[in-house]
């Protein structure tokens, strides 16, 4: 079966994207917001006027969707019109919401060993231990690699954060041997992990991948 042929509005999008360095799933969301826009309007995205974009987000607005999302949408409208299509006027009538700063809930050490205590293997273990007590993103903690862990210095090193960037001074102290334990148990059959590789993932011989890291994790985390 043949694969659907990309428009090339779509086309040029995605252009525009990569060369910014945008990551796949930035540019899949960004590719969803505007489809978002067409199925509002019935019609191309690039047809669209300042009071149509008005009217989607009073649409956004109305539907229940939060401040968080619609400042994505409204950023995704931005990029659209102002660097792919060349008309940033258009985007006039687009306001981004207030959103209320909140302070993150602080775990106490009961409910985070609790947390720990309920993952379902020491890898997983491993993987919340470094994620909540290293700060690091679910994307950071996955990319981790074997020769990554100084354990003469109880250190991380981060190589790649957000976007994707080279981060190489990046190092959080934290305790390791939950993570040492889950980097051997992983590959008990096939004897010492090679160094240049990341932390196990599903099968020992695969890397990890930070969407089943998510799908552990309670929301909110």
């Amino acid at each position: 079966m043949s694969e659907k042929p990309i428009s090339p509005l779509r086309q040029r999008m995605l252009e525009d994207m990569s060369l910014r360095g945008f990551t796949p799933d930035t540019q899949r969301d960004y590719i969803r917001a505007v489809k978002k826009l067409a199925a509002f309007l019935d019609r191309s995205p690039d047809t669209a006027t300042a009071e149509d974009l008005r009217a989607f987000q009073l649409h956004l607005t109305a539907g229940g969707v939060q401040p968080p999302t619609i400042n994505a949408t409204v950023t995704v409208l931005r990029f659209f019109f102002k660097v792919t299509l060349d008309r940033p006027e258009t985007t006039r009538r687009l306001v981004f919401v207030y959103e209320p700063s909140k302070l993150p809930r602080v775990l106490s050490p009961e409910e985070v060993l609790r947390l720990l205590e309920a993952a379902p293997s020491p890898k997983h273990k491993a993987a919340l231990s470094v994620a909540y007590g290293a700060g690091l993103r679910a994307m950071e903690v996955v990319a981790l690699k074997v020769c990554d862990i100084d354990s003469k210095r109880m250190m991380l090193r981060v190589e790649q954060g957000k976007g994707r960037k080279s981060l190489p001074s990046r190092k959080r102290g934290i305790a390791l041997p939950c993570c040492r334990r889950s980097c051997w148990s992983c590959y008990a059959t096939g004897g010492r992990a090679p160094a240049g590789m990341d932390v196990p993932g599903p099968r020992s011989h695969q890397p990890n991948d930070h969407t089943p890291a998510q799908s552990r994790l309670p929301h909110g985390c």
